[in-house]
Protein backbone atom coordinates (compact mmCIF):
# COMPACT_ATOMS: atom_id res chain seq x y z
CA UNK A 1 0.00 0.00 0.00
CA UNK A 2 1.49 3.48 -0.78
CA UNK A 3 2.34 5.44 2.05
CA UNK A 4 -0.28 8.34 3.95
CA UNK A 5 0.27 11.38 5.00
CA UNK A 6 -1.64 12.73 7.98
CA UNK A 7 -1.39 16.53 8.08
CA UNK A 8 -2.03 17.04 11.35
CA UNK A 9 -0.52 16.04 15.10
CA UNK A 10 -3.43 15.94 16.66
CA UNK A 11 -2.93 13.37 19.23
CA UNK A 12 -7.08 12.41 18.85
CA UNK A 13 -6.75 11.88 14.82
CA UNK A 14 -3.59 9.89 14.89
CA UNK A 15 -5.47 7.82 17.80
CA UNK A 16 -7.94 7.22 16.01
CA UNK A 17 -6.40 6.47 12.79
CA UNK A 18 -3.91 3.88 14.82
CA UNK A 19 -6.97 2.02 15.94
CA UNK A 20 -8.57 1.88 12.60
CA UNK A 21 -5.37 0.06 11.68
CA UNK A 22 -3.94 2.67 9.03
CA UNK A 23 -0.40 2.92 8.47
CA UNK A 24 0.45 6.43 7.98
CA UNK A 25 3.32 9.11 8.95
CA UNK A 26 2.37 12.16 10.49
CA UNK A 27 3.20 15.76 8.93
CA UNK A 28 2.32 18.53 10.94
CA UNK A 29 1.04 21.18 8.52
CA UNK A 30 2.77 24.84 8.97
CA UNK A 31 -0.35 26.46 7.77
CA UNK A 32 -2.21 29.34 10.08
CA UNK A 33 -5.89 28.29 10.55
CA UNK A 34 -7.97 31.00 9.39
CA UNK A 35 -10.98 31.47 11.75
CA UNK A 36 -12.66 34.36 9.93
CA UNK A 37 -15.17 33.38 7.26
CA UNK A 38 -15.81 36.49 5.50
CA UNK A 39 -17.78 35.54 2.06
CA UNK A 40 -17.51 31.70 2.72
CA UNK A 41 -20.00 28.87 4.74
CA UNK A 42 -18.65 27.16 7.70
CA UNK A 43 -18.15 24.09 5.47
CA UNK A 44 -17.09 26.30 2.88
CA UNK A 45 -14.26 27.45 5.64
CA UNK A 46 -13.28 24.07 7.29
CA UNK A 47 -12.51 22.62 3.79
CA UNK A 48 -10.55 25.75 2.95
CA UNK A 49 -8.34 25.28 5.73
CA UNK A 50 -8.13 21.59 5.37
CA UNK A 51 -6.92 22.26 1.86
CA UNK A 52 -4.48 24.65 2.25
CA UNK A 53 -3.14 22.03 4.81
CA UNK A 54 -2.90 18.59 2.34
CA UNK A 55 -1.64 21.14 -0.54
CA UNK A 56 1.31 22.53 2.11
CA UNK A 57 1.95 18.61 2.62
CA UNK A 58 1.97 17.56 -0.82
CA UNK A 59 4.35 20.45 -1.76
CA UNK A 60 6.57 18.44 0.30
CA UNK A 61 6.98 14.77 -0.79
CA UNK A 62 6.89 13.54 -4.67
CA UNK A 63 3.78 10.50 -4.16
CA UNK A 64 1.58 9.50 -1.61
CA UNK A 65 -1.74 9.59 0.05
CA UNK A 66 -2.14 13.34 2.40
CA UNK A 67 -4.78 13.42 4.57
CA UNK A 68 -5.63 16.73 6.26
CA UNK A 69 -8.69 18.35 8.22
CA UNK A 70 -9.68 21.32 10.08
CA UNK A 71 -12.43 21.83 12.82
CA UNK A 72 -14.22 24.40 13.95
CA UNK A 73 -16.92 24.79 16.44
CA UNK A 74 -19.81 27.65 16.11
CA UNK A 75 -22.74 29.13 18.62
CA UNK A 76 -24.82 31.63 17.96
CA UNK A 77 -22.61 32.82 14.34
CA UNK A 78 -19.24 33.07 16.84
CA UNK A 79 -16.16 30.59 15.50
CA UNK A 80 -14.81 28.60 18.10
CA UNK A 81 -11.46 26.87 17.40
CA UNK A 82 -8.35 26.27 19.89
CA UNK A 83 -8.01 28.10 22.49
CA UNK A 84 -5.05 30.61 23.24
CA UNK A 85 -4.71 29.55 27.01
CA UNK A 86 -6.56 28.07 30.16
CA UNK A 87 -8.42 31.50 30.33
CA UNK A 88 -9.39 31.51 27.15
CA UNK A 89 -10.18 27.82 27.73
CA UNK A 90 -12.53 28.28 30.15
CA UNK A 91 -14.39 31.12 29.31
CA UNK A 92 -15.09 29.14 25.62
CA UNK A 93 -16.30 25.97 27.50
CA UNK A 94 -18.47 28.36 30.19
CA UNK A 95 -19.99 29.94 27.01
CA UNK A 96 -20.18 26.21 24.79
CA UNK A 97 -22.34 24.56 27.37
CA UNK A 98 -25.15 27.28 28.01
CA UNK A 99 -26.46 25.84 24.96
CA UNK A 100 -26.48 23.54 22.09
CA UNK A 101 -23.75 24.44 19.14
CA UNK A 102 -22.69 22.57 15.89
CA UNK A 103 -18.95 21.33 15.39
CA UNK A 104 -17.87 21.59 11.87
CA UNK A 105 -14.70 19.30 10.23
CA UNK A 106 -13.59 20.06 6.71
CA UNK A 107 -11.56 16.83 5.05
CA UNK A 108 -9.95 16.74 2.24
CA UNK A 109 -7.57 13.89 0.59
CA UNK A 110 -4.67 14.42 -2.13
CA UNK A 111 -3.83 11.41 -4.36
CA UNK A 112 -0.84 12.99 -5.66
CA UNK A 113 0.48 9.78 -7.84
CA UNK A 114 -3.27 10.39 -9.68
CA UNK A 115 -3.45 13.98 -9.53
CA UNK A 116 -6.62 13.57 -7.20
CA UNK A 117 -7.90 16.24 -5.00
CA UNK A 118 -11.47 15.41 -2.77
CA UNK A 119 -12.61 17.68 -0.28
CA UNK A 120 -15.98 17.28 2.02
CA UNK A 121 -17.11 18.22 5.61
CA UNK A 122 -19.34 16.68 8.56
CA UNK A 123 -21.40 18.34 10.75
CA UNK A 124 -22.37 17.21 14.35
CA UNK A 125 -24.53 19.13 17.06
CA UNK A 126 -23.41 18.89 20.39
CA UNK A 127 -25.54 19.00 23.80
CA UNK A 128 -24.17 19.63 26.70
CA UNK A 129 -24.74 20.51 30.63
CA UNK A 130 -24.16 23.94 31.97
CA UNK A 131 -20.90 23.99 34.00
CA UNK A 132 -20.16 26.00 36.70
CA UNK A 133 -16.42 26.94 37.28
CA UNK A 134 -15.71 24.30 39.70
CA UNK A 135 -16.81 21.87 36.92
CA UNK A 136 -14.22 23.30 34.44
CA UNK A 137 -11.49 23.50 36.64
CA UNK A 138 -11.66 20.02 37.77
CA UNK A 139 -12.15 18.91 34.36
CA UNK A 140 -9.41 20.89 32.80
CA UNK A 141 -7.32 19.68 35.80
CA UNK A 142 -7.17 16.14 33.97
CA UNK A 143 -7.33 17.11 30.81
CA UNK A 144 -5.15 19.61 28.95
CA UNK A 145 -7.97 21.81 26.27
CA UNK A 146 -5.41 23.47 24.68
CA UNK A 147 -4.96 21.00 21.71
CA UNK A 148 -9.01 20.56 21.03
CA UNK A 149 -11.60 23.02 19.42
CA UNK A 150 -14.10 23.92 21.74
CA UNK A 151 -11.78 23.67 24.48
CA UNK A 152 -13.24 19.65 25.23
CA UNK A 153 -13.56 16.04 24.41
CA UNK A 154 -15.96 13.37 23.78
CA UNK A 155 -13.63 10.33 23.43
CA UNK A 156 -12.66 11.04 27.69
CA UNK A 157 -14.12 13.04 30.35
CA UNK A 158 -15.70 15.14 28.25
CA UNK A 159 -18.25 12.39 27.99
CA UNK A 160 -19.71 13.30 31.52
CA UNK A 161 -21.25 16.58 30.29
CA UNK A 162 -22.23 16.21 26.96
CA UNK A 163 -25.73 14.97 27.22
CA UNK A 164 -26.21 13.73 23.18
CA UNK A 165 -24.88 14.78 19.39
CA UNK A 166 -26.48 14.82 16.41
CA UNK A 167 -24.80 13.33 13.67
CA UNK A 168 -20.74 11.56 13.69
CA UNK A 169 -19.58 10.40 16.87
CA UNK A 170 -15.71 10.53 15.62
CA UNK A 171 -16.31 14.09 14.06
CA UNK A 172 -16.16 15.32 17.52
CA UNK A 173 -13.84 12.90 18.77
CA UNK A 174 -11.75 14.90 15.88
CA UNK A 175 -12.05 12.63 12.38
CA UNK A 176 -15.28 11.66 10.67
CA UNK A 177 -13.62 8.07 10.12
CA UNK A 178 -16.89 7.52 7.72
CA UNK A 179 -16.24 10.46 5.43
CA UNK A 180 -12.50 9.31 4.59
CA UNK A 181 -13.78 5.71 4.10
CA UNK A 182 -15.79 6.55 1.66
CA UNK A 183 -13.93 9.32 -0.12
CA UNK A 184 -10.74 6.84 -0.15
CA UNK A 185 -13.42 4.78 -1.79
CA UNK A 186 -13.81 7.64 -4.95
CA UNK A 187 -10.52 7.46 -5.01
CA UNK A 188 -10.08 4.12 -5.33
CA UNK A 189 -7.44 3.49 -2.77
CA UNK A 190 -7.44 -0.01 -1.37
CA UNK A 191 -8.38 0.74 1.88
CA UNK A 192 -10.34 -2.80 2.72
CA UNK A 193 -11.29 -2.33 6.04
CA UNK A 194 -14.33 -3.20 6.36
CA UNK A 195 -14.35 -6.07 4.07
CA UNK A 196 -11.54 -7.54 6.22
CA UNK A 197 -13.93 -6.97 9.60
CA UNK A 198 -16.29 -8.53 8.09
CA UNK A 199 -14.23 -11.33 7.11
CA UNK A 200 -12.32 -11.56 10.62
CA UNK A 201 -15.59 -11.43 12.15
CA UNK A 202 -18.13 -13.45 10.49
CA UNK A 203 -22.02 -12.93 9.66
CA UNK A 204 -24.49 -15.24 11.16
CA UNK A 205 -28.43 -14.53 11.50
CA UNK A 206 -29.94 -15.50 14.93
CA UNK A 207 -33.65 -15.57 16.17
CA UNK A 208 -33.93 -12.97 19.28
CA UNK A 209 -36.52 -14.09 21.34
CA UNK A 210 -36.64 -10.69 22.73
CA UNK A 211 -37.55 -8.78 20.12
CA UNK A 212 -38.66 -11.65 17.90
CA UNK A 213 -37.08 -10.58 15.21
CA UNK A 214 -33.94 -12.34 12.82
CA UNK A 215 -31.18 -10.29 13.15
CA UNK A 216 -27.67 -9.83 11.83
CA UNK A 217 -24.77 -10.27 14.36
CA UNK A 218 -20.96 -9.80 13.09
CA UNK A 219 -19.82 -12.17 16.21
CA UNK A 220 -20.19 -15.04 18.12
CA UNK A 221 -21.43 -14.97 22.00
CA UNK A 222 -17.52 -15.75 22.78
CA UNK A 223 -16.91 -12.63 21.02
CA UNK A 224 -19.35 -10.46 22.53
CA UNK A 225 -17.97 -11.92 25.77
CA UNK A 226 -14.50 -10.72 24.98
CA UNK A 227 -15.48 -7.24 23.78
CA UNK A 228 -16.92 -6.43 27.41
CA UNK A 229 -14.05 -7.79 28.90
CA UNK A 230 -12.11 -5.51 27.37
CA UNK A 231 -14.17 -2.64 27.98
CA UNK A 232 -14.51 -3.68 31.41
CA UNK A 233 -10.71 -4.10 32.32
CA UNK A 234 -10.23 -0.27 30.91
CA UNK A 235 -13.28 0.75 33.13
CA UNK A 236 -11.89 -1.17 35.97
CA UNK A 237 -8.40 0.55 35.10
CA UNK A 238 -9.10 3.99 34.95
CA UNK A 239 -12.03 4.15 37.30
CA UNK A 240 -12.35 4.15 41.22
CA UNK A 241 -14.64 1.07 43.09
CA UNK A 242 -16.78 2.31 45.88
CA UNK A 243 -15.27 1.09 48.83
CA UNK A 244 -18.37 -0.16 50.79
CA UNK A 245 -18.23 -3.90 50.39
CA UNK A 246 -21.93 -4.38 51.91
CA UNK A 247 -23.65 -1.70 48.69
CA UNK A 248 -21.53 -3.95 46.45
CA UNK A 249 -23.14 -7.25 47.69
CA UNK A 250 -26.56 -5.41 47.52
CA UNK A 251 -26.08 -4.82 44.18
CA UNK A 252 -24.94 -8.28 43.01
CA UNK A 253 -27.50 -9.92 45.24
CA UNK A 254 -30.38 -8.22 43.29
CA UNK A 255 -28.59 -8.69 40.10
CA UNK A 256 -28.70 -12.97 40.47
CA UNK A 257 -32.23 -12.58 41.32
CA UNK A 258 -32.58 -10.58 38.27
CA UNK A 259 -30.53 -12.82 35.98
CA UNK A 260 -31.95 -15.85 37.23
CA UNK A 261 -34.90 -15.11 35.63
CA UNK A 262 -34.11 -13.21 32.63
CA UNK A 263 -34.09 -14.77 29.04
CA UNK A 264 -30.53 -14.57 28.22
CA UNK A 265 -28.44 -17.02 30.46
CA UNK A 266 -26.00 -18.33 28.20
CA UNK A 267 -23.31 -15.42 29.45
CA UNK A 268 -22.33 -14.75 33.27
CA UNK A 269 -23.05 -11.63 34.40
CA UNK A 270 -20.89 -9.04 36.48
CA UNK A 271 -22.12 -6.32 38.55
CA UNK A 272 -19.70 -3.63 39.79
CA UNK A 273 -20.58 -0.46 41.40
CA UNK A 274 -18.90 2.80 40.46
CA UNK A 275 -17.22 5.47 43.42
CA UNK A 276 -19.20 8.43 41.55
CA UNK A 277 -21.64 10.68 42.22
CA UNK A 278 -23.14 10.63 39.14
CA UNK A 279 -26.57 9.20 39.08
CA UNK A 280 -25.91 6.68 36.26
CA UNK A 281 -25.44 3.07 35.04
CA UNK A 282 -24.22 1.23 32.20
CA UNK A 283 -24.06 -2.07 30.53
CA UNK A 284 -21.69 -3.82 28.35
CA UNK A 285 -21.27 -6.40 25.67
CA UNK A 286 -21.20 -9.66 27.09
CA UNK A 287 -22.86 -9.49 30.63
CA UNK A 288 -20.96 -6.41 32.31
CA UNK A 289 -23.07 -3.73 34.47
CA UNK A 290 -22.28 -0.78 36.55
CA UNK A 291 -23.97 0.95 38.72
CA UNK A 292 -22.99 4.47 40.09
CA UNK A 293 -22.71 5.09 43.71
CA UNK A 294 -24.60 8.43 43.46
CA UNK A 295 -27.59 6.31 42.26
CA UNK A 296 -27.84 4.01 44.91
CA UNK A 297 -27.92 6.88 47.32
CA UNK A 298 -30.64 8.28 45.42
CA UNK A 299 -33.38 4.85 45.70
CA UNK A 300 -35.48 4.37 48.85
CA UNK A 301 -35.45 0.48 48.83
CA UNK A 302 -34.25 -2.70 46.99
CA UNK A 303 -37.66 -2.32 44.40
CA UNK A 304 -36.32 1.13 42.98
CA UNK A 305 -32.74 -0.61 42.35
CA UNK A 306 -34.03 -3.56 40.98
CA UNK A 307 -35.56 -1.65 38.56
CA UNK A 308 -32.80 -0.05 37.49
CA UNK A 309 -30.52 -3.36 37.44
CA UNK A 310 -33.29 -5.28 35.35
CA UNK A 311 -33.23 -2.33 32.87
CA UNK A 312 -29.29 -2.53 32.13
CA UNK A 313 -30.06 -7.11 32.06
CA UNK A 314 -33.23 -5.90 29.67
CA UNK A 315 -30.37 -4.41 27.11
CA UNK A 316 -28.25 -7.03 27.30
CA UNK A 317 -30.64 -9.60 26.74
CA UNK A 318 -31.40 -7.65 23.80
CA UNK A 319 -28.25 -6.78 22.96
CA UNK A 320 -28.42 -3.40 22.37
CA UNK A 321 -24.83 -2.64 23.37
CA UNK A 322 -23.23 -5.13 20.81
CA UNK A 323 -25.67 -3.94 18.38
CA UNK A 324 -24.66 0.10 19.58
CA UNK A 325 -20.84 -0.73 18.66
CA UNK A 326 -21.84 -3.32 15.46
CA UNK A 327 -22.95 -0.19 13.78
CA UNK A 328 -20.49 2.17 14.74
CA UNK A 329 -17.54 0.88 16.20
CA UNK A 330 -16.96 -1.62 13.86
CA UNK A 331 -13.00 -1.30 13.36
CA UNK A 332 -12.42 -0.77 17.57
CA UNK A 333 -14.22 -4.06 18.11
CA UNK A 334 -12.17 -5.98 16.05
CA UNK A 335 -9.23 -4.21 17.69
CA UNK A 336 -10.54 -5.16 20.78
CA UNK A 337 -11.05 -8.98 20.03
CA UNK A 338 -7.76 -9.13 18.70
CA UNK A 339 -5.65 -7.67 21.80
CA UNK A 340 -7.23 -9.57 24.24
CA UNK A 341 -4.97 -11.51 25.02
CA UNK A 342 -2.40 -8.84 23.95
CA UNK A 343 -3.57 -5.43 25.86
CA UNK A 344 -1.70 -2.30 24.37
CA UNK A 345 -2.50 1.62 24.11
CA UNK A 346 -4.74 1.29 20.98
CA UNK A 347 -6.76 -1.25 22.61
CA UNK A 348 -7.79 0.97 25.90
CA UNK A 349 -8.34 3.97 23.42
CA UNK A 350 -10.64 1.35 21.30
CA UNK A 351 -12.34 0.94 24.81
CA UNK A 352 -12.70 4.10 25.98
CA UNK A 353 -14.51 4.96 22.62
CA UNK A 354 -16.56 1.94 23.23
CA UNK A 355 -17.51 3.15 26.99
CA UNK A 356 -18.34 6.50 25.85
CA UNK A 357 -20.34 5.28 22.86
CA UNK A 358 -22.59 3.18 25.31
CA UNK A 359 -22.62 6.37 28.22
CA UNK A 360 -24.33 8.43 25.11
CA UNK A 361 -27.33 5.61 25.41
CA UNK A 362 -29.54 4.28 23.27
CA UNK A 363 -32.24 4.67 20.89
CA UNK A 364 -35.52 5.69 22.16
CA UNK A 365 -37.13 2.09 21.02
CA UNK A 366 -34.35 0.48 22.16
CA UNK A 367 -34.74 2.10 25.56
CA UNK A 368 -38.18 1.37 25.54
CA UNK A 369 -37.84 -2.35 25.29
CA UNK A 370 -35.18 -2.31 27.91
CA UNK A 371 -37.96 -0.81 30.29
CA UNK A 372 -40.34 -3.09 29.57
CA UNK A 373 -37.95 -6.29 29.82
CA UNK A 374 -36.84 -4.96 33.19
CA UNK A 375 -40.68 -4.53 35.05
CA UNK A 376 -40.87 -8.21 33.56
CA UNK A 377 -37.93 -9.44 34.91
CA UNK A 378 -38.48 -7.74 38.32
CA UNK A 379 -41.65 -8.97 38.84
CA UNK A 380 -40.52 -12.58 38.48
CA UNK A 381 -37.60 -11.83 40.64
CA UNK A 382 -39.70 -11.23 43.31
CA UNK A 383 -39.81 -7.29 43.46
CA UNK A 384 -42.48 -4.83 43.54
CA UNK A 385 -42.26 -3.68 39.43
CA UNK A 386 -43.62 -0.43 40.40
CA UNK A 387 -40.18 0.74 41.76
CA UNK A 388 -39.08 1.39 38.87
CA UNK A 389 -42.32 3.92 38.51
CA UNK A 390 -41.34 5.56 40.96
CA UNK A 391 -38.02 5.66 40.78
CA UNK A 392 -38.64 7.54 37.51
CA UNK A 393 -40.62 9.73 38.85
CA UNK A 394 -38.52 10.96 41.96
CA UNK A 395 -36.30 11.55 39.23
CA UNK A 396 -38.63 13.19 36.88
CA UNK A 397 -39.38 15.44 39.97
CA UNK A 398 -35.54 16.34 40.59
CA UNK A 399 -34.57 17.39 37.26
CA UNK A 400 -37.70 19.89 37.18
CA UNK A 401 -36.66 21.71 40.40
CA UNK A 402 -32.75 21.71 39.68
CA UNK A 403 -30.71 23.61 37.65
CA UNK A 404 -29.25 21.33 34.76
CA UNK A 405 -26.62 19.13 36.54
CA UNK A 406 -24.18 16.30 35.26
CA UNK A 407 -25.55 13.30 33.54
CA UNK A 408 -27.78 11.22 35.12
CA UNK A 409 -29.27 8.47 34.56
CA UNK A 410 -32.14 7.87 31.94
CA UNK A 411 -31.18 12.24 31.11
CA UNK A 412 -30.38 10.81 27.66
CA UNK A 413 -33.45 8.00 27.38
CA UNK A 414 -37.19 9.03 26.67
CA UNK A 415 -39.19 11.37 29.06
CA UNK A 416 -40.45 9.50 31.97
CA UNK A 417 -44.03 9.92 31.51
CA UNK A 418 -43.00 7.76 28.08
CA UNK A 419 -41.47 5.18 30.11
CA UNK A 420 -43.66 5.27 32.70
CA UNK A 421 -46.62 4.27 30.55
CA UNK A 422 -44.98 1.38 28.92
CA UNK A 423 -43.90 -0.44 32.31
CA UNK A 424 -47.90 0.51 32.94
CA UNK A 425 -48.74 -1.85 30.28
CA UNK A 426 -46.14 -4.41 30.87
CA UNK A 427 -48.27 -4.75 34.08
CA UNK A 428 -51.18 -4.70 32.66
CA UNK A 429 -52.27 -1.70 34.40
CA UNK A 430 -54.90 0.83 33.30
CA UNK A 431 -53.84 3.78 30.49
CA UNK A 432 -54.77 7.48 31.62
CA UNK A 433 -54.71 10.09 30.00
CA UNK A 434 -51.78 11.88 31.89
CA UNK A 435 -49.23 8.82 30.73
CA UNK A 436 -49.75 9.68 26.96
CA UNK A 437 -48.91 13.63 27.89
CA UNK A 438 -45.01 14.29 27.66
CA UNK A 439 -45.01 17.15 30.74
CA UNK A 440 -40.95 17.49 30.23
CA UNK A 441 -40.46 20.31 27.75
CA UNK A 442 -37.02 21.15 26.02
CA UNK A 443 -36.05 24.47 25.66
CA UNK A 444 -37.31 26.33 22.71
CA UNK A 445 -34.96 25.07 19.91
CA UNK A 446 -33.61 21.87 21.07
Amino acid sequence: MRKIYLASDSKARKKLLNIFGLKFRVMPSNIREETKKGNLSYPGLVKRNALLKAKGISAKIRSGVIIAADTIVVQDNKIFGKPRNLADARSMLKRLSSKPQMLYTGLVVIDKDRNKILSDYEKTKIYMDKLSDKEIARYFAKVSPLDKAGSFDIQGRGAFFISRIEGCFYNVVGLPIRKLYRMFGKLGIGLMLAVFCLSMLGCSTEYNIVTGKEEQYYYSTDQEVQMGKSIARQIDKEEKMAEDLLMQKRVEDIGKKIVAVCDRKDIDYTFKVLDSDEVNAVSLPGGYIYIFKGLIEKVDNDDELAGVIAHEVGHIVARHSIKKLQGSQLFSILRILAATAQPSGEVGNAADAAFTQLMLGYSREDELLADQLGARYEKLAGYDPHGMITFLEKLQQINRRRAPQPPVYFKTHPYAPDRIRVVKQELGERIGFDDYINTEQLPHGE
